[in-house]
C-alpha cells in the first residue's frame, strides 16, 4: 500500500514531513527494508534477528502519563503512574514533529487493539525501523485489507528511537521517554529501541478505556481445553505466561493481553511475545519451532555471523532476549483470537524465597487478596536497573500498564469470578529448596508445572487430599500421580526448616505491609484472606 492510499494522511495528524513513506507494508517488504537498512540479519533458518542496544527491557521509570483534566482524577497517580505537565508534553510533540519532517523514510501501520470487534481500538503505530513496524504489525491485530478502507486512527504511536529527550525541556529523567497523552490519543516513545514499549502502550490504552465498559483487561495469556473451557494465566514478565499457554493440548487464544466480556475472553494482540534465552526444543517446543520460521523477529539473541546459527544460551547481549512471531505460527492457536468465559483462572509468580508450592488452591476471597498483591519475581533483564532476581509486588500482575486504581480491576475481576463460579489456583514457577540465589537452587521442572495444571484444568486435582498451608492459608494437594511429592511440600524441600520457617515468615509480612493500601478497598472477607504472621 502507498502512502497515498492511507485513508487518513499524516498530515491530518500535524505530521508533515519530506520522508518517503512506506505504509501497511506485509512481513516480506518489511523484511526486506530492515535487511538493506543494515537494522538486522536473516537467521539461517529464516527469522530476522536485531539488536535493541543498551535498552534490552522496558525502561518503566521513563514513561510519564500527562496529568490534565481527563486524568487527573481517573489515573492512579504514584510510583507507576508518573505525571507530565501538558506544557512539557506540548515541547516534546513539537520537537518530535520536528524530527520526523526530517526523516528520509518512515514506516506507517494501521492496526486494531482488541480481537473482539466491539471492543476494539484503532491503532496508528508510526516507525523509523523497518523492523519496529514489523514488530507491531506482529504483535497487534492486523486489519483486513477491506477494513483499511476508510481506517481512521483513534490513537498514534510515533516511536523515535533516535530521539533524545531533553529533561530540562520535556521534564524526563534523561534521555529516554515514554510519554503517554490520554486526552490527546497520542504517545510518544523516544531514546530506546526495545520494541516491547509499542504493545504494553496498546495494553495501556486498553486498560484505561476497557473498565468504563465493564470489560476486564488482563495480563494474562489464555487458552482452550478439548472440553471447550477457557483457564487464563496472570503473571508478571518471566513466570511463564507464554511457555504455559503454548501447550499442544489446548488451543491458544493469546500469550500476554485479553479482555473478559461478558460473551467472551478476547486476545488483544495477533501475535506473541516470548523469552528467548535458554529455549529449548524439549520444553517448548512451539515456541522453539517459530525462531525457524521467516516473520519471526528475534531481539538480542547471540547469532553466528559466518553460520547464522543461534545461540539460545548466550546471555551477552541480554538476559531478556526475546521472539515476536504471529500467534498462527503456534500450530494449535485459535482462529478467532478469542473462546468462551474463564472456567480457571491461574495465578502465576515466580517465587525468589523457595517458600511458595507448586501449585494451592484459592477461595474467591483468597483470589482478589493475591490479584491484588501481585507477588512475584523481577528477573535479571526484564526492567532497565534490575540485575539480580528480587521480590516485588504487581498489583494485577501488571500495575506498570494499569492507569486506573487497582480496586477498579480488582472488583471487576471479584464480580465475574462469582457470576461465572470460577476455579481459581495460584501456581508457583519459582525456586523451591531454598532461596534463588543461594548456590544449587533450582528453579520448578516445567513438566512438574504443567502436569500440576493438567491435573487443575481437566478437574481431576479437585479429588486429592489437601493440606492447610500454615503460612497462607490456602489449600495445597499432598500428592498428585506423576509429580514429586517433596515438590508439593517446600518446607520439607528446605534443608533447614528453621531457615524455610524464618524465611516464609519475612515473605509474610512483605504481604501484609504491602496491602495495607488496598485494606479500606476490600471487604473483610478479603482481608481475612491475609496469610497469617506469627
Amino acid at each position: 500500500m502507498t502512502a497515498a492510499s492511507l485513508s487518513h494522511p499524516l498530515d491530518r495528524q500535524g505530521i508533515i514531513t519530506k520522508a518517503a513513506i512506506f505504509a501497511n507494508l506485509g512481513t516480506a517488504p518489511l523484511v526486506e527494508h530492515a535487511v538493506r537498512n543494515g537494522e538486522g540479519v536473516l537467521a539461517a533458518d529464516g527469522p530476522l534477528v536485531v539488536q535493541t542496544g543498551k535498552h534490552t527491557g522496558r525502561s518503566a521509570k521513563d514513561k510519564f502519563t500527562v496529568k490534565d483534566s481527563e486524568t487527573a482524577d481517573s489515573v492512579w497517580w504514584g510510583k507507576t503512574n508518573a505525571a507530565m505537565t501538558p506544557e512539557h508534553f506540548a515541547a516534546l510533540k513539537a520537537d518530535f514533529l520536528l524530527a520526523l519532517g526530517a526523516k528520509e523514510q518512515l514506516y506507517v501501520a494501521d492496526l486494531f487493539g482488541g480481537s473482539q470487534a466491539e471492543h476494539r481500538v484503532n491503532v496508528r503505530v508510526v516507525n523509523e525501523f523497518a523492523w519496529h513496524n514489523l514488530f507491531i504489525r506482529t504483535l497487534l491485530v492486523r486489519p483486513e485489507d477491506s477494513e483499511l478502507t476508510g481506517f481512521v486512527p483513534e490513537y498514534t504511536i510515533i516511536d523515535l528511537p533516535s530521539f533524545k529527550a531533553d529533561p530540562a525541556r520535556h521534564g524526563t529523567r534523561g534521555g529516554t521517554v515514554v510519554a503517554v497523552n490520554l486526552t490527546e490519543k497520542l504517545i510518544l516513545i523516544g531514546g530506546t529501541a526495545y520494541a516491547g514499549e509499542m504493545k504494553k502502550s496498546v495494553f495501556g490504552i486498553l486498560n484505561y478505556l476497557l473498565p468504563v465498559k465493564g470489560v476486564m483487561p488482563m495480563h494474562c495469556s489464555a487458552n482452550i481445553g478439548p472440553d471447550g473451557k477457557t483457564a487464563v494465566f496472570f503473571g508478571l514478565s518471566g513466570t511463564g505466561k507464554t511457555t504455559l499457554s503454548a501447550d499442544a493440548s489446548r488451543t491458544l487464544i493469546g500469550d500476554d493481553e485479553h479482555g473478559w466480556s461478558d460473551t467472551a475472553v478476547f486476545n488483544f494482540e495477533g501475535g506473541c511475545y516470548a523469552k528467548m534465552i535458554r529455549l529449548s526444543p524439549e520444553a517448548e517446543p512451539e515456541i522453539f519451532a517459530t525462531t525457524k520460521r521467516f516473520g519471526t523477529v528475534l531481539e538480542n539473541v547471540v547469532i553466528d555471523p559466518v553460520t547464522r546459527q543461534l545461540d539460545f544460551d548466550d546471555a551477552s547481549l541480554a538476559e531478556n532476549s526475546r521472539g515476536s512471531y504471529p500467534i498462527n505460527f503456534i500450530p494449535n492457536a485459535s482462529d478467532e483470537n478469542l473462546g468462551p468465559v474463564p472456567a480457571n483462572i491461574i495465578f502465576l509468580t515466580a517465587d525468589a524465597y523457595g517458600v511458595l508450592p507448586p501449585i494451592a488452591r484459592l477461595t474467591p476471597d483468597q483470589a482478589m487478596y493475591h490479584f491484588l498483591s501481585g507477588y512475584t519475581a523481577r528477573v535479571a533483564g526484564t526492567e532497565i536497573g534490575v540485575t539480580e532476581p528480587e521480590a516485588t509486588f504487581s498489583t494485577c500482575f501488571g500495575a506498570p500498564f494499569m492507569p486506573r486504581h487497582p480496586s477498579v480491576y480488582g472488583n471487576l475481576l471479584k464480580e465475574r469470578i462469582a457470576k461465572g463460579g470460577v476455579k481459581c489456583w495460584l501456581v508457583n514457577t519459582g525456586w523451591t529448596g531454598g532461596l534463588a540465589t543461594m548456590p544449587g537452587i533450582s528453579r520448578m521442572p516445567i513438566k512438574a508445572t504443567r502436569a500440576l495444571l493438567n491435573a487443575a484444568l481437566d478437574g481431576s486435582l479437585n479429588t486429592a487430599e489437601f493440606r492447610k498451608d500454615a503460612n497462607f492459608g490456602f489449600e495445597v494437594p499432598v500428592a498428585v500421580p506423576g509429580v514429586d511429592s517433596k515438590l508439593l511440600d517446600p518446607r520439607g524441600a528446605w534443608a533447614d526448616a528453621e531457615a524455610y520457617d524464618r524465611t516464609a515468615q519475612d515473605l509474610v509480612r512483605k504481604f501484609v505491609e504491602n496491602f495495607e493500601e488496598f485494606a479500606e478497598h476490600v471487604d473483610e472477607g478479603v482481608r481475612q484472606a491475609a496469610p497469617t504472621a506469627a
